[in-house]
């Protein structure tokens, strides 16, 4: 069953199929070839699928960040930065990668975020002389800290697949996300040698202040969204809702940036993403819920405990499948089909589900900078015009840290629970 999910599958996505149908359609043919199941579960597990409150959050998540997005908040942050990195070589790098943490606290959408960061940093990078191969590569490396860092559409979709905490999942991606940005830091340092122009002199101070002081609604956003979910009064639906309420305020009100009539526009891309998203999620589902229902889960539980009864080695036998996984297919609907599959093995070796939710994401995101889908890859190439291999060559060294990272955080649960164990205090 699993060789024909694969084959299924892949070779729908070759032929141009969108993720959803193809997953729709490969649950199709997994029902005829079992020969056992009925096809009307296809239907009733997909409307299963979507039927959580939790994933609420979702679209209030989306939202902002449309918000964010067209109404220029991300450029206040970007100019602050900027003046902060100037005398620095490679400035505009290192204010990539800062603003993809911000960014992740907003909109909780890798690929947007590569866009957001891209659109505003790529014509800088170009009329200072950067090397626009290295220069895209660390934007996407930035860029996908999106789904790490809360909020994360991910860490959502995993916690009501697996029933635990949302808001704890999204707690735990706040440090391994800071220790990416930190090393992504490193290898930038280390990439931007040559095609990279130094610094220039030092910017102003009466400067600095003025873009802080037309970046700070902007950089106070991912702050209250963090303070609700650590204060437990709101649920991460409601502190996305919040997150909307604020944007829309300082959009409207502090910056005078959009009005009413943009809003329609702004709906109907926030609406569009939440439909892309809803639906690959219900379909996924039902894949997950047919390998269920075909015997997948209790097989692969015993093959995985005949071999070895060692936590670590299974995390990081399931860490190589998730970084092969990640590669061919991307983040949410890998969540949906992973997580009933590997979840019993994971509880029964004595793993916390929550700890193996976050090392689960943040694996699966590494295939969003990786060939031969790579999301964030492709929007990065585009905006850059430049060949999605070479652009995979160049982003190899920010990979690299991912993957490091992913093994860190895999042997420290201690170090990745410790703010959600913090909040039940």
């Amino acid at each position: 069953m699993i060789g024909v999910f694969l084959v299924s599958l892949g070779v729908l996505l070759v032929l141009g199929l969108p993720v959803g149908f193809a997953l729709a359609l490969t649950g199709v043919v997994m029902v005829v070839q079992s020969g056992s199941i009925d096809l009307g579960v296809i239907p009733q597990s997909i409307l299963h699928g979507i039927d959580d409150r939790r994933l609420m959050a979702i679209p209030f998540f989306i939202l902002a960040g449309e918000i964010m997005k067209e109404s220029g908040l991300s450029l206040g942050i970007i100019w602050f930065f900027k003046t902060l990195f100037a005398r620095i070589r490679g400035g505009l790098g290192f204010v990539s990668i800062i603003a993809g943490a911000i960014f992740a606290g907003v909109s909780a959408s890798a690929a947007a975020d590569t866009q957001a960061i891209g659109a505003r940093i790529l014509p800088l990078m170009k009329n200072e002389g950067y090397d626009i191969r290295k220069g895209s590569a660390v934007i996407c490396a930035a860029g996908t800290l999106g789904p790490i860092i809360p909020p994360s559409i991910p860490m959502v979709v995993y916690g009501a697949m697996a029933n635990v905490s949302v808001t704890r999942m999204l707690l735990g991606g706040i440090l391994p996300g800071l220790i990416t940005g930190a090393l992504l830091f490193l290898s930038w340092r280390v990439v931007s040698g040559g095609g990279i122009p130094t610094g220039h002199p030092r910017e102003p101070l009466k400067k600095k202040l003025y873009y802080l002081r037309d970046a700070l609604p902007s950089l106070i956003l991912p702050f209250i969204i963090f303070g609700a979910i650590l204060s437990e009064k709101f649920s991460p639906t409601e502190a996305g809702a919040l997150a909307v309420l604020y944007a829309l305020a300082a959009s409207m009100l502090v910056y005078r940036r959009i009005s009413l009539r943009h809003m329609k526009v702004i709906f109907v891309k926030a609406a569009r993403s939440t439909a892309v998203v809803m639906l690959i999620l219900a379909t996924a589902t039902a894949v997950s819920y047919i390998g269920t229902v075909a015997g997948i889960p209790p097989r692969l539980k015993a093959l995985i405990l005949a071999a070895t009864t060692d936590r670590v080695a299974v995390l990081f036998a399931v860490n190589l499948l998730i970084l092969l996984l990640g590669c061919v297919m991307d983040v949410a609907p890998a969540i949906t089909i992973l997580t009933p599959i590997l979840l019993p093995t994971i509880i029964q070796m004595g793993i916390d589900p929550v700890f193996f939710g976050i090392v689960m994401v943040y694996g699966l995101c590494i295939g969003l900078l990786t060939p031969p889908v790579g999301n964030v890859l492709d929007v990065g190439s585009g905006m850059a015009k430049i060949d999605f291999l070479v652009l995979a060559r160049y982003v190899l060294p920010h990979v690299l840290v991912y993957v490091v990272v992913l093994f860190i955080i895999s042997l420290s649960p201690n170090l990745v629970m410790w703010i959600p164990m913090m909040s039940d205090l």
